[in-house]
């Protein structure tokens, strides 16, 4: 097994505590990062990172943040840089959904899943980026979506603030570039979650046709994907999505 160069560094997951957070808290455990796990619900919080230390061996520190509030996000990283010291690595996965057709989607569900989808990893970018300038090094990921590209009916507000991490990355990736930090994206398609196993097989078919491979991801896909940007086989890659859907989005 090659020497990915990530043991002993500091990873913050936001929205860590179920779905996509999880998975990739736990891929780096695997290679002996100690995570930080956040998310909005303490106790749970508490539960992952403490599951994730008893299978992996590893430390992990867990935290209640609400990534939305700037207040929040500075005292995770306050916490996070009095015990460690450094933070090497920002994933930006928490989000929300709050779907509905645009003419009849009232304002404050637009500026709910906009506040916490792209504010949100504003905010943990900003705070934590300043550490990472002293460092000269660092990874950052934001998960986005493909619908980020291709829209999707229903999803205005969710599309939206996908397709804007996506210009967040590019532009945040050629402000930090210079300083040993690279910035990427990753763009789930349809992946395997409690939401897909509840879809009627009708649906489920009509998403399968939409895949060139006829299957949905796995969780494990995406955290994939995530281990590869922060670990040092992709030390010049920055500014690049990643999709990871089965050939759905091919641009």
């Amino acid at each position: 097994m090659s020497d990915l160069g990530l043991s002993n560094k500091i990873a913050l997951i936001t929205g860590g505590t179920r779905g996509l957070g999880r998975a990739i808290a736990e891929k780096l455990a695997e290679e002996k990062v100690k995570v930080v796990v956040t998310g909005t619900n303490e106790d749970r919080a508490n539960r992952v990172a403490n599951e994730i230390s008893l299978a992996y061996n590893i430390e992990t520190l867990s935290l209640k943040h609400d990534v939305s509030s700037e207040e929040s996000t500075k005292e995770v990283v306050k916490c996070i840089i009095d015990k460690s010291k450094r933070i090497d690595i920002l994933v930006n996965n928490a989000g929300i959904t709050s779907d509905g057709i645009m003419m009849m989607m009232k304002k404050e569900n637009w500026n709910k899943v906009l506040n916490i989808n792209l504010t949100g990893a504003f905010n943990c970018t900003k705070f934590v980026s300043k550490h990472m300038l002293k460092q000269k090094s660092g990874s950052i990921v934001n998960i986005t979506s493909v619908v980020g590209v291709t829209g999707n009916v229903g999803q205005a507000n969710y599309s939206a603030s996908k397709a804007g991490l996506i210009g967040f990355t590019k532009t945040v990736a050629r402000e930090l570039a210079d300083r040993g930090i690279t910035v990427n994206a990753v763009a789930p398609g349809y992946i395997s979650t409690d939401m897909t196993s509840k879809l009627s097989d009708k649906i489920s078919q009509e998403i399968l046709c939409k895949i060139p491979m006829k299957t949905y991801g796995s969780p494990e896909s995406v955290a994939n994907a995530v281990l590869f940007l922060v670990s040092n086989m992709s030390q010049y890659i920055t500014g690049q999505v990643i999709n990871v859907d089965g050939g759905m989005v091919m641009y």
